[in-house]
């Protein structure tokens, strides 16, 4: 039901992304993995018969691809058009997702860190794209661990408006208006999700316990009959938050437009946040407020994985790979300030079988 249009420039360029969007008859569409928008061309024979050539075998590959709660796969050879050049890789679900050539080297976060961690990095030294690109070395779980460990963060905050930047800056509220009643990753995802909030979070059944869902729908992946003091959601579209049955108070609110929280001091046993920091223009400040609504020791977790609405996700998350995700997340807690125990987690349930799922989580200085 839903008609996928790409979007050519009309002098392809080096490096030119090209973006699938959805134009929706029902509401149902599709979130892609970040390899399903790789350019499939290659970036230095790049011409608008080859663009629209690889366009044209990805729409069709996308269309086979899952609603959010289905499987997705990337163009076969197959079904590649004959007069269409291949790229000289296929990109790995764990790749550095970075339209061009993959001999092209680029190592988006190691410019962020500086020239300093740059010339260190064959020592290795936050390499985290070259890790990325070249697969996982010592096991998933160890991999992404590892990045937070010791991830050399420069002195000031590294992302800025460019970094901020989305393809699409329409309101965000115009985005959201329509209620998106789906589940935006996979069964099994939401399964692990699930249980490790179960594992982390407080005992069930306090009344003194109060948890925050932001970025929130009708939906939290909540462990099922789990009981607090107070459940509260803040998210843009008062629908979805209506429908969301563990909610005892809902707030509606655009945190790209205003990044407060609207919740006093000291509030939150648990701050939660599921596949929506890539949405996050203002992460830094949102932080700060996670922070602040916060009891002392309360537990604050980001989780994501590799899906999203590309238009509408920062520029940074679109152009890194899930080990950067980790540094740049963690980035987040770390120059908001306030927080310990800064670490990251894969908690992906089926690696390369299902969506993966990452957490990052950090608490509350006490």
């Amino acid at each position: 039901s839903a008609k996928k249009t790409w979007h050519l420039p009309a002098n392809p360029k080096r490096n030119s992304t090209l973006y699938l969007t959805t134009h929706h008859d029902a509401p149902a569409f599709n979130i892609l993995r970040q390899s399903d928008m790789m350019s499939y061309f290659a970036a230095s024979a790049a011409s608008t018969t080859t663009v629209a050539a690889w366009a044209t075998a990805a729409a069709a590959a996308a269309s086979r691809a899952r609603t959010p709660s289905s499987s997705s796969s990337s163009p076969s050879s197959s079904s590649v058009p004959p007069n269409a050049k291949k790229p000289t890789s296929t990109p790995s679900r764990r790749s550095v997702f970075m339209a061009g050539s993959a001999s092209a080297a680029v190592r988006p976060l190691l410019r962020l860190a500086g020239s300093g961690a740059a010339a260190a990095a064959g020592s290795g030294a936050i390499n985290l794209s070259a890790r990325a690109a070249s697969g996982s070395s010592g096991g998933a779980t160890s991999e992404i661990a590892k990045v937070l460990l010791d991830p050399k963060y420069p002195a000031e905050y590294p992302f800025g408006a460019n970094e901020m930047g989305r393809y699409d800056e329409t309101s965000d509220l115009i985005f959201y208006s329509q209620p998106r009643l789906v589940t935006h990753i996979d069964d099994d995802a939401i399964g692990a999700l699930t249980k490790y909030y179960a594992e982390v979070f407080p005992a069930s059944g306090s009344k003194d316990t109060a948890l925050l869902d932001v970025c929130s729908s009708w939906i939290s992946h909540y462990p099922k009959n789990y009981k607090a003091g107070r459940i509260s959601g803040l998210g843009m579209n008062e629908d979805e938050l209506k429908k969301n049955p563990i909610f005892d108070d809902y707030a509606v609110r655009d945190l790209n437009a205003d990044p407060t929280l609207p919740f006093p001091d000291n509030t939150f046993d648990v701050v939660t946040n599921a596949v929506s920091v890539d949405y996050l223009t203002r992460p830094l400040e949102m932080m700060k407020e996670v922070n602040r609504v916060l009891k002392p020791g309360g537990l604050a977790v980001m989780s994501f994985s590799n899906r999203c609405f590309p238009t509408k996700a920062v520029s940074i998350w679109t152009s890194t790979g899930d080990l950067d995700h980790i540094w740049i997340v963690g980035a987040y807690y770390h120059f908001a300030g306030g927080f310990q125990g800064l670490a990251a987690a894969d908690i992906s349930p089926k690696p390369g079988k299902t969506d993966p799922m990452y957490v990052v989580f950090a608490r509350k200085e006490a």
